[in-house]
């Protein structure tokens, strides 16, 4: 893993693009404070949500989760023009699921729109709809996560859904990202003096 485990540092980790970085620095981070947000994700989120099971707590609810992750593999691939943040979250008000299954969804779901591509939409009727049910069963609250470690196992791409405001007092900016180099914040400090 990149990143000392969980265990050690109590942090996760979450990309932002570095449009959003001053803001986010001056007033933390919610889940709809992003312009990519509404343009790109909502209804992807509401997609996944309409397959959430019953009995799960109220407040999961994709569309309305800050992203972030247990860690990354090594060594990982940042986009360009973002900054990686290590964030101290409220455990009890998270929840742990596969990214591995929602990803695969993404790109047929924005292309189920285009003539093209329009058989995408049967696809997720079945394929879509299946991958999605995986995703929210092998889904869990972060505190049974750390109990079994399924962030852990090989195939499971944890995805950590925060279901509280970040303040900024529990962000702490680890690199800042460009289509070069990944550099500490000290290293940026210093390219600039």
């Amino acid at each position: 893993m990149f990143f000392q485990d969980y265990s050690k540092t109590s942090y996760i980790y979450h990309v932002a693009h570095i449009t959003d970085l001053k803001n986010i620095l001056l007033k933390g981070i919610q889940y709809h404070d992003k312009i990519s947000y509404k343009k790109h994700y909502h209804s992807f989120h509401g997609f996944i949500d309409q397959y959430r099971p019953a009995d799960f707590p109220s407040w999961v609810v994709r569309e309305k989760a800050i992203f972030a992750t247990m860690n990354y593999k090594n060594p990982p691939s940042f986009h360009s023009h973002t900054a990686v943040l290590a964030l101290k979250v409220d455990i009890s008000k998270c929840w742990v699921a596969n990214e591995n299954r929602a990803n695969q969804l993404y790109e047929p779901f924005i292309l189920q729109e285009i003539d093209a591509f329009s058989k995408a939409t049967d696809y997720l009727a079945v394929e879509g709809r299946n991958m999605v049910q995986e995703y929210w069963e092998t889904s869990l609250s972060f505190e049974d996560n750390l109990k079994v470690r399924r962030d852990l196992q090989e195939g499971y791409d944890a995805e950590v859904m925060i279901f509280h405001v970040i303040p900024p007092e529990d962000i702490k900016v680890l690199y800042l990202v460009s289509d070069h180099k990944v550099l500490s914040v000290e290293q940026w400090k210093n390219i600039f003096c």
